[in-house]
């Protein structure tokens, strides 16, 4: 395909694309992290090449000549080295050159990250973590995905290729993992939006999914409060560990399920992870809703496509 070139103008907006299970989020972010606008594609499930061309077609639908960079946050360990998607868990995207075939494509930088890596920069620099230096974010939805501010800059660990916190183990021989992972007992077999939706149809039938559970719950059904219970229970093992290894000053909750069912995680979360942190990391304990919504991602890629710029 030929390659757009965007005149050199004196741009103060990136590109902001958040490649998740279902949905592409992308959006057009300014420096204050304000999104100007948003466009929102389904993600193909059949092919890399399909892929690769939605996501070609949501950085097309958004650039003028305000943009300067684009940033991508997808579901998958980064080579930061080379720019490269090394494996999606639950999507076709493996070994893809990211960064260079859009910077081919579009003739602007290109930064590429992890989606929740992506997310916890969007609420560090835009949303609930702003003022704070350390940080760890959790993304409920199709997986899990983990993202840690660690001293006021972002944890990637060795290469990119690190901080994958919703395939911690948190039961051994657990539950097996879902998409291409061969784990078991993995923190996304039990807390992720799909855990959710498979507790939901055991106990509800097969057409219930997390969304309902969480609409049951609200309605004040006792099974569907006991379920996303058990969910937070699982979650706060997790944020336990999380709070030992990183011991941040805030543990944030993001992604579309870890949003919609927070009010109901919080609290039973909560009191398992101050069971399992030492001091003093226990007393300081503060887990909080994201802010962003699901826009954190799309603006923690666009971020990320600002430090692309300015490196």
């Amino acid at each position: 395909m030929r390659g757009i070139t965007v005149p050199t103008v004196q741009a103060g907006h990136a590109i902001g694309v958040d490649l998740g299970g279902t949905k592409i989020l992308a959006g057009v972010v300014a420096r204050d992290g304000t999104v100007v606008r948003r466009h929102e594609r389904l993600t193909p499930q059949d092919s890399q090449e399909r892929v690769l061309a939605e996501l070609e077609a949501a950085v097309a639908e958004l650039l003028d000549e305000s943009v300067a960079a684009v940033g991508f946050g997808t579901p998958s360990p980064i080579d930061q080295e080379n720019g490269v998607v090394v494996r999606c868990v639950n999507l076709p995207l493996e070994n893809a050159p990211l960064r260079d075939h859009m910077r081919g494509r579009f003739g602007i930088p290109v930064g590429l990250d992890n989606d929740a890596n992506a997310a916890a920069i969007g609420e560090w620099r835009a949303g609930a973590g702003r003022g704070e230096d350390d940080i760890v974010m959790l993304t409920l939805g199709t997986g899990v995905g983990g993202g840690v501010i660690s001293g006021g800059k972002p944890f990637r660990g060795r290469n990119g290729e690190g901080v994958e916190l919703g395939h911690v183990v948190i039961v051994h021989d657990g539950r097996p993992c879902q998409g291409a992972c061969t784990g078991h007992g993995h923190l996304e077999a039990y807390v992720s939006g799909s855990a959710a939706t498979a507790a939901a149809r055991e106990t509800f039938g097969p057409s219930a999914d997390a969304h309902r559970l969480i609409r049951l719950a609200n309605e004040g059904d006792e099974q569907a409060k006991e379920l996303l219970e058990e969910v937070a229970g699982y979650l706060g093992s997790g944020i336990g560990s999380f709070v030992n290894v990183f011991a941040p000053q805030l543990v944030l909750l993001g992604g579309g399920f870890g949003f919609a069912a927070f009010d109901y995680l919080r609290g039973p979360a909560e009191e398992v992870a101050r069971r399992e942190a030492l001091e003093p990391m226990r007393s300081s304990l503060q887990l909080a809703k994201a802010e962003l919504g699901t826009a954190a991602g799309l603006i923690g890629a666009a971020f990320v496509g600002f430090e692309a710029l300015d490196t």
